[in-house]
C-alpha cells in the first residue's frame, strides 16, 4: 500500500510542477493510456493462464 501512496505522491508532485496546463493535461492523458494498456496486457495474460492456453 505504501508503494501505491508513493506513486500517487510522485505523480501528483510531478504534474503540479508543470506550469503549462495543456502540457500537463497531455501528459496525464498519455499516462492513463499507458496504464490502460498495461492493465489490458495483464488481464489478457491472466485470462490465458486461467483458461488453460498452451504456451
Amino acid at each position: 500500500m505504501t508503494t501505491l501512496l508513493q506513486f500517487t505522491s510522485i505523480f501528483s508532485n510531478a504534474f503540479n510542477q508543470i506550469e503549462n496546463a495543456f502540457v500537463a493535461f497531455l501528459f496525464k492523458v498519455a499516462t492513463m493510456f499507458c496504464v490502460g494498456l498495461i492493465a489490458t496486457i495483464i488481464f489478457a495474460f491472466v485470462y490465458r493462464l486461467t483458461t488453460g492456453f498452451a504456451f
